[in-house]
């Protein structure tokens, strides 16, 4: 169960990470004033969900993961070829979906793979996820 659950809270902090670092990165992008807001709002809600799995992996005595160099690296890479040239808010929209939908299916995917972890990690996991679902439908307006 222990195994489960520090597996489980690793990659939510990985991806957590990842998901606030592209934030950072696109929110340089935007125009628009009410999309860069939901952005912010939600680099808030992402760095409150990893300021909870921070304080779980204190509970399990664990570090936590980073995300994978190559990822970062890719992820980077992505943002500023979609953005650098054309710096469109729809752009912008578009990369946090494909960002977010890709995190959704992580999540579940670990969740899958981690069933025994603990229930208030999964519920975490399962936050994460929620809130990942909430920004999505939130830029829509925005593709």
């Amino acid at each position: 169960m222990q195994d489960d659950t520090i597996k489980l809270l690793r990659e939510c902090n990985a991806g957590i990470k990842m998901g606030v670092s592209t934030l950072d990165e696109v929110l340089e992008h935007v125009q628009d004033e009410k999309l860069k807001n939901l952005l912010a709002k939600s680099k808030e809600t992402h760095t409150e969900l990893g300021n909870m799995t921070h304080a779980y992996l204190n509970e399990y005595h664990d570090d936590g993961k980073e995300p994978a160099m190559m990822a970062k690296v890719m992820s980077w890479v992505k943002t500023n070829v979609k953005l650098g040239g054309d710096d469109s808010d729809s752009a912008a929209a578009d990369l946090v979906t494909e960002g977010c939908n890709m995190g959704i299916k992580s999540l579940y995917q670990y969740l899958n793979q981690y069933p025994a972890a603990d229930d208030k990690v999964k519920k975490l996991a399962k936050d994460v996820a929620k809130a990942e679902e909430k920004l999505v439908e939130n830029l829509r307006p925005y593709l």
